[in-house]
């Protein structure tokens, strides 16, 4: 993890979107395979189109050590062999486009934060790094905290408990099941799902640090809650077997299910005390986790630092309870006896981990838990289902509803047109990721998405989260650009989904204005800084973006999944020139705005004139890119989304079907 988190901020600072990044030369032979795929998951992270490692005789390794078939095992490296793609490349064997070295040997225990995996911390550094971010303007990225209110600490005892033992050897715990939290407290403590844990490495060592905690007395503060939630149910397996799963169990580690929880927002509410004492008292708590994301308000939406790590020293933070602190130099707690204990203490050797796979890791252990699967799922099975070529729609379902991608479907696009006299839903800043524009996590009470679902007599405890109602677009269109923390600088000073309506000036929030906005017949356009649509590929990040009537989105940089997800969605993606922002053009949008140049025959990356009418009349002209790439880009957005271009084609090339279309 501490490789994948350098490797991250090491090709974030070289630029890599768009790029296909490839692994060569002897450090990287020397990573078995679950390393390389840790790394190589990361690649939306730094940015990306791809990060890949060659084909070798550790990939072959693999294959057999999963359970598969000796003559699968053989085909697959005679295969790669005949193509001339077997084996990894030296230096000077490939000419690449750019090299980047990166010295395994310069690696050291990393953690990243708070708000950004690129944002990478050494181990050492984490505590000053929060104190300096605590006091550090927001402007500038920081909490805008008055420093001498760090240490302000309060009791609380969790209704029904959150993670550890009552009886806690953290300073922070008083043993009767009470627990002290403040700035810095860690609140989820999560060995979380992606790559991490699908790595026996990091999970045995995970396992072993457990134990020995557990064997010199130490237990976790009972204000954090704590989760297992590992990517294969072959880690519960080989957990069990290495007999390391109880001591998980005693520290709350236990194993709340398999895939994706904290790291993609359900980490599910925390105490009810607890989230009392966080939002009354304003405290910038915080999540550590052994995920790839840390966007703002992704993990919970009142914890506002969120640190990636390995899983050992995910335990190892819960285990100390705060992140400001230097686990180098500082102890994790006291034993027993009243000694203090160091994270050097109990960090598991290399021995005893190598020693812990040898013994539990066995190609019989994928073929048992990986043949007749849905056998192995009775749940699954009882859900009630029903068949037929055409879906049944339950208009009474809080789930699921048909989406209006195809409303007013016609056989033949419309011709592309300029977008003239729209107005901006939102004009933001640098770094706005998919996470502040899409839906995710917990569903708030207040929200327009919240008071949807109370209209439709949905009690706010089944709210459930956006990821479970991600089938229903009444929900996750009033959920898009929700977000408590982001920041619409036509609200200045305002964190969360808000804008100005013009020319009222009315604020609303952003569904609200944009309901208006379309029953007033006013095409929407969002304006925004450099890497708009950082992170994760989020489908409904353009989804819901198209369905607020958004007709463009002007940024001055894009990151390349979410760009290409816009166009699949029919939604303009275009660019300023280096040097032009909103803010160099002084937006504050009341201005109103004509994108002049899209009728006719469009060309990729053309000439877009982007016309800004100001309140007091004037007119400027700026040029932009059009940054829809490819023909075939083309071709998507003059169908209005790719949606529609894929079923004109099917019915244009199945007999008879064109007549006979009539949408369900």
């Amino acid at each position: 993890t501490d490789l994948a988190l350098n490797v991250t901020q090491l090709l974030r600072s070289k630029k890599v979107v768009g790029k296909f990044v490839e692994f060569y030369g002897e450090g990287a032979a020397s990573l078995p395979l679950p390393d390389r795929a840790t790394i190589g998951n990361m690649a939306p992270e730094y940015g990306a189109t791809m990060g890949f490692f060659p084909i070798d005789q550790e990939s072959v390794s693999y294959l057999r050590a999963t359970g598969r078939p000796e003559a699968a095992c053989q085909l697959f490296e005679a295969y790669f062999q005949a193509q001339g793609m077997f084996g990894m490349p030296q230096p000077g064997q490939i000419k690449y486009s750019v090299d980047v070295e990166l010295d395994l040997g310069s690696v050291v225990p990393s953690v990243s934060g708070p708000k950004r995996p690129q944002d990478r911390i050494n181990l050492g550094e984490l505590g000053s790094t929060f104190r300096t971010l605590f006091a550090k303007p927001t402007n500038e990225g920081g909490y805008g905290k008055a420093a001498d209110t760090l240490t302000t600490r309060v009791e609380v005892r969790p209704e029904h408990g959150a993670g550890g033992q009552a009886a806690s050897t953290d300073p922070e715990a008083n043993g009767n099941g009470k627990g002290k939290l403040g700035h810095g407290s860690v609140l989820i403590a999560a060995i979380t799902s992606c790559t991490n844990t699908s790595n026996p490495s990091v999970m045995l060592g995970a396992g072993l640090l457990a134990k020995k905690a557990i064997e010199r007395g130490l237990t976790v503060n009972p204000v954090v809650k704590t989760s297992l939630a590992p990517g294969s149910r072959v880690v519960t397996d080989y957990l069990d077997k290495t007999g390391l799963q109880p001591y998980l169990d005693q520290l709350g580690f236990n194993i709340v299910g398999y895939g994706c929880t904290t790291c993609i927002g359900n980490s599910g509410p925390l105490d009810h005390n607890i989230e009392e004492a966080v939002t009354s008292n304003d405290f910038v708590a915080a999540a550590v986790l052994s995920g790839n994301r840390n966007f703002e308000a992704r993990i919970h939406q009142n914890i506002k630092a969120n640190f990636l790590m390995s899983p050992p020293l995910v335990v190892a933070f819960a285990l100390a309870g705060r992140v400001d602190i230097d686990l180098s130099r500082e102890p994790l707690g006291k034993d027993q006896k009243g000694h203090e204990v160091y994270l050097r203490d109990i960090w598991p050797s290399l021995e005893e981990v190598r020693e812990a796979m040898a013994s539990a890791l066995t190609p019989e252990v994928f073929r048992r838990l990986y043949t007749n699967f849905e056998k192995q799922n009775p749940k699954w099975n009882e859900i009630p289902s029903t068949a037929g070529e055409i879906y049944r729609w339950d208009a009474a379902s809080d789930y699921i509803q048909e989406p209006p991608f195809f409303e007013d479907f016609s056989l033949q696009p419309s011709p592309t047109e300029d977008i003239v006299d729209a107005r901006p839903l939102g004009i933001f800043g640098d770094s706005v990721t998919t996470d502040h524009i899409s839906p995710a996590g917990a569903i708030k009470q207040s929200s327009p998405a919240g008071q949807y679902l109370i209209s439709r007599g949905v009690k706010p405890i089944d709210f459930n989260s956006y990821g479970s109602r991600r089938g229903n677009d009444r929900v996750m269109t009033r959920g898009t650009f929700a977000n408590v923390r982001i920041k619409n600088l036509m609200v200045p000073g305002v964190e969360g989904g808000v804008t100005v309506h013009h020319p009222s000036g009315e604020q609303l929030s952003i569904y609200d204005a944009s309901v208006r906005y379309q029953q007033d017949g006013i095409p929407l356009m969002v304006i925004a800084g450099h890497e708009y649509g950082t992170g994760s590929s989020r489908d409904w990040a353009a989804k819901g973006t198209r369905l607020l009537g958004v007709k463009a989105v002007v940024a001055a940089s894009f990151e390349r999944i979410h760009r290409s997800n816009l166009v699949g969605m029919g939604v303009l993606p275009l660019q300023f020139q280096d040097g032009t922002t909103s803010q160099t053009l002084q937006l504050d949008g009341s201005e109103t705005y004509s994108l002049l140049g899209l009728t006719g025959e469009l060309q990729p990356r053309q000439e877009v004139v982007l016309q800004i009418r100001r309140e007091d009349g004037r007119k400027e002209a700026v040029p932009l890119v059009l940054r829809i790439d490819t023909p075939i880009e083309v071709d998507y957005y003059r169908h209005g989304g790719i949606l529609s271009f894929v079923l004109r084609e099917i019915l244009r090339t199945t007999e008879g079907s064109a007549s006979a279309f009539t949408p369900q």
